[in-house]
This record gives structure tokens, C-alpha cells and sequence, in this order.
């Protein structure tokens, strides 16, 4: 069954050196508009260069990449500053500008493509967005040294979400947060998705947030993307490491999780309609 969304990210023949080490080697991926969509892989699988390679931070030696369309490596520059507006980037660990408060860190983009909006209007963009992410709204004069692990996520998902971006790009967002906080951060992109229509690309290992809000999982191995699907869909798979990857200790655990999730969800709903 053909899917007729808007396909968001082409990367076609990817191909990622470091010297002789060859990263990636005819690599190739679809994402389409509106799904969260999952990569994960083994260490050294390139997982992060490949997120690189799409928003323009690392040079592939070779390969096609095209995001919303618009080719990204030898494209038109003004059109791809023009798609780089379209999109929002949580890098790992956040990446915060310590020397800056949390308000000054989600205005930097804003300054960076609005050069021209006035300080007011700077202020009040920050403010919503440090609330949509999830901040009491006393964060904003706060600096990075001050909050928490979960609360930076949360800082730099307000910085990404500054443009009002149709995409995100998120590395690794759960890492380093107990349990509790990473599943309401899950919460949170599932419910962003959901109440902005974006789009997600999100790097992790964390089998929690691959079971609960992925739409699509892509396997890296090989130097390539050698599986796509649903999570069952890997499962069926007779691959070595995708097997021991999601039918491992903590895979059977995650899965559980989600089931006993969504039992009581239908439960809950049940005794809602009862």
C-alpha cells in the first residue's frame, strides 16, 4: 500500500568518510510528513553524522539529500536558508549557550533570521515557547547551570521550536533522564507532534521511546540503513542484531510497558464510556 504523504527528507546513495574509514556506503532513506520517525544502530553506525550530513554540518564525499524537497548539497543557498527556517534542532545533551539565559538561548535563531524583530516581540516569542515545552514560565532569566537534566532538554526543545519549525531534528533527547522524566518528554514530542503537525527525526537508543512514540524505526548497519518499519515489522525480520537489539532484556521490558500502557488506556476509556 503506497503512502501519499508529502515525503519530508530524501537521502538517496549516501556516502560518509573520515579518511579511510568508510562511515556510510550507499545509504538511503524516506521520511514522510507528519511521522516520528526512529534511527537506531550499533555503536559507530553514524547515527548523528547521518543527522549531520542532512542539516548541512557534515559533507558527504557523496550521495543526495533533499529535505522538503529542495536539494540540500549543491541546492540554490537562498532556497536552502529558506528551508532551514522550516526546521527546529535538538542536539545532544541540548547545547546551550551557558554564557546566556534560557529566554536569550530560544531568541537566538529569531536573531539570527529576523534580525529586525523588535525586543518586545523577542520576549513574548520566548516566553510561549519556553511554556509550550513544558517550563514554568519563571525559567526564562534562568541560566543553563541552573536547571535541571530534564528541564535543558526542554530548554533546547523551546530554542528548536523558536521558528515555528515544520521539522525537527532531535539527537538523543531522553539521554542521561531517569525514566520518569524521559517518558514525559516522550509525552511531550508525541503531544507537539501531534498539536503542530510536525514532522520528527529522532536518533536514540532508548527502546522506551522507539516503542512509544516512533511511527517508523530505520536500522543502522552495514554502513546503510538495512531495515525500515513499524517495530513488529523489525521484529518479523531475521536480522542477528535486530533481533537481539529489540527481543534483548530491555526490549521484551519496553514492549511490555507499552502493552500494559495501552490496556489501561482501553480500560480507562471503558469505564469512561460505562
Amino acid at each position: 500500500m503506497s503512502d501519499e504523504r508529502e515525503t519530508v527528507i530524501e537521502v538517496h546513495g549516501l556516502k560518509n568518510c573520515f579518511g579511510e574509514q568508510v562511515v556510510h556506503d550507499g545509504l538511503d532513506l524516506e521520511v514522510k510528513q507528519g511521522e516520528i520517525y526512529g534511527v537506531v544502530g550499533g555503536s559507530g553506525t553514524g547515527k548523528s553524522v547521518l543527522m549531520r550530513s542532512i542539516i548541512g554540518l557534515q559533507r558527504p564525499a557523496e550521495g543526495e539529500i533533499r529535505v522538503f524537497g529542495e536539494p540540500m548539497l549543491d541546492g540554490n543557498q537562498r532556497n536552502i536558508q529558506g528551508i532551514r527556517k522550516r526546521w527546529g534542532i535538538l542536539f545532544q545533551g541540548a547545547a546551550l549557550f551557558s554564557t546566556l539565559t534560557v529566554a536569550e538561548n530560544v531568541q537566538v535563531p529569531l536573531r539570527e533570521f529576523y534580525p529586525r524583530l523588535s525586543e518586545k516581540l523577542l520576549d513574548e516569542i520566548a516566553s510561549y515557547k519556553i511554556v509550550m515545552s513544558g517550563l514554568p514560565a519563571d525559567a526564562g532569566p534562568k541560566f543553563p547551570a541552573e536547571l535541571s537534566g530534564g528541564m535543558k532538554k526542554r530548554a533546547g526543545i523551546a530554542r528548536a521550536l523558536s521558528l515555528d519549525p515544520e521539522l525537527l531534528f532531535l539527537d538523543e533527547p531522553t539521554a542521561g533522564l531517569d525514566p520518569i522524566g524521559a517518558a514525559a518528554f516522550d509525552q511531550l514530542i508525541l503531544d507537539l507532534r501531534d498539536r503542530l503537525g510536525l514532522t520528527v527525526f529522532l536518533i536514540t537508543h532508548d527502546l522506551d521511546t522507539l516503542y512509544s512514540i516512533c511511527d517508523r524505526v530505520a536500522v543502522l548497519a552495514d554502513r546503510k540503513v538495512i531495515a525500515v518499519g513499524t517495530i513488529p515489522e523489525l521484529l518479523a525480520l531475521d536480522h542477528e542484531w535486530i533481533q537481539e537489539y529489540f527481543r534483548g532484556p530491555r526490549g521484551r521490558a519496553a514492549e511490555e510497558a507499552v502493552e500494559a500502557d495501552a490496556e489501561a488506556r482501553s480500560q480507562a476509556n471503558g469505564g469512561a464510556e460505562a
